[in-house]
């Protein structure tokens, strides 16, 4: 199985034995997990297929021991199951249904804690806000390949995930993070245009929770949630 792109990987693999310890050792194991999440994400490793630990340590050129930690990471984030006797697996993906059923979830957590954000949060999270708001604007949306668009994704799980954290409701902003990492088990990779109403979306939401006005907070949310799954769902090539 060939690495996603031809660029170098990290160190060979007497190199990722050697550093066991440092920061080195914590680069190495980055961008194992970059590469493999890369290949999952784009089907270079298709959905329910095993997912051999020695084959990937070879064609990364690394130590069977950041392949295993990535994949590690890689059970928690949802993208690959743990079986016994038969190792990982990359996750089945999720259905039209499952999708319908996530956002159904997401629009009974996420417009509450954008009314409750609007008023409780802090400060600091409402620099945060506009700032992730700002980054997003340099990065790509999902077009082509993962490694294109991961900068958007992270940081529009982030966006999301800090309004719930500015609830101060800490139940809800756990829930609300675990629905994000069941998200990238659709890994849909939809064509985004030149006037992609993301960004206009989360900018509603920032004013609303910036006005301190809860109801259109939340109402904003609501709509960007709704209009997500729509397009989302008008990029599903399932029946």
């Amino acid at each position: 199985m060939p690495p996603h792109d031809s660029s170098p990987v990290g160190a060979p693999e007497s190199e990722g034995r050697s550093q066991s310890t440092g920061p080195g050792r914590q680069v190495l194991s980055d961008s194992v997990y970059e590469q493999i999440k890369a290949m999952v994400m784009d089907h270079e490793i298709a959905p329910g297929a095993r997912v051999g630990m020695e084959a990937l340590s070879r064609a990364l050129g690394v130590s069977p021991t950041p392949v295993r930690e990535a994949l590690a990471r890689l059970e928690s984030d949802g993208l690959v199951v743990k079986r016994s006797l038969s190792g990982y697996r990359a996750t089945e993906l999720l259905t039209r249904e499952g999708l319908e059923e996530l956002f159904e979830m997401r629009l009974l957590l996420e417009p509450r804690a954008a009314a409750l954000a609007a008023v409780n949060s802090t400060e600091e999270q409402l620099d945060t806000l506009e700032r992730l708001v700002e980054e997003m604007r340099t990065h790509p949306g999902p077009t082509g390949r993962y490694a294109d668009y991961r900068d958007f994704a992270a940081l529009d799980q982030r966006f999301h995930d800090t309004i719930a954290t500015a609830s101060q409701r800490r139940l809800l902003a756990d829930a609300v993070e675990r629905l994000h990492s069941h998200l990238h088990v659709f890994r849909l990779t939809s064509g985004r245009s030149a006037d992609d109403p993301t960004l206009a979306e989360h900018e509603r939401v920032v004013r609303a929770i910036l006005r301190r006005k809860p109801d259109r907070a939340a109402e904003a949310m609501a709509e960007h949630l709704t209009r997500s799954l729509r397009r989302q769902l008008s990029q599903d090539p399932k029946p």
